[in-house]
């Protein structure tokens, strides 16, 4: 690791895609491969669009979740209604399925996107498995979540 960079997206807003893209600006380099994030839904239904950021990226992009699930659509129904709803089921209606892969005794469950080529969930998997030394979290998420909780902590005792 050389770098960490941060930024942010509001809760239950559809700006987490703008957010992840500006960071690609100031932390993507040539030399990265992939782009792993942790989840679809950062901020409360904050919806990424993995097209978009993998056309963004030029590399493909790998989501990974920790739970299974029934998905999303019927809590985004539940919560939001008319063109709010709309614009977040034509996003989460665009993502891959979720693969389904056992890394170090735990289920990790992914989705790839590659700009222009068919996604290899095969490749995906072999990523993820590379990136997770141990434990269920793949290595670059496991440093991020730290990160991104001490700069919380950090801000919070700023802000205080």
């Amino acid at each position: 690791m050389d770098g960490i960079a941060f930024e942010t997206g509001t809760v239950g807003a559809l700006d987490a895609t703008d957010a992840v893209r500006s960071l690609f600006e100031t932390a993507l380099r040539e030399d990265v491969r992939y782009v792993v994030l942790s989840g679809v839904a950062p901020a409360w239904f904050n919806l990424l669009d993995l097209d978009a950021l993998a056309a963004a990226a030029g590399r493909p992009v790998i989501a990974v979740s920790y739970e299974s699930s029934p998905g999303l659509e019927l809590a985004l129904r539940e919560h939001f209604e008319g063109d709010a709803l709309a614009e977040r089921l034509e996003i989460y209606d665009r993502l891959p399925s979720r693969q389904r892969i056992d890394v170090n005794g735990e289920s990790l469950f992914v989705r790839v996107v590659d700009e222009g080529e068919t996604p290899s969930e095969v490749e995906a998997a072999r990523v993820v498995r590379a990136y997770t030394p141990t434990g269920g979290r793949p290595e670059p998420l496991r440093v991020a979540r730290l990160a991104a909780r001490g700069a919380r902590t950090w801000r919070a005792r700023r802000e205080g």
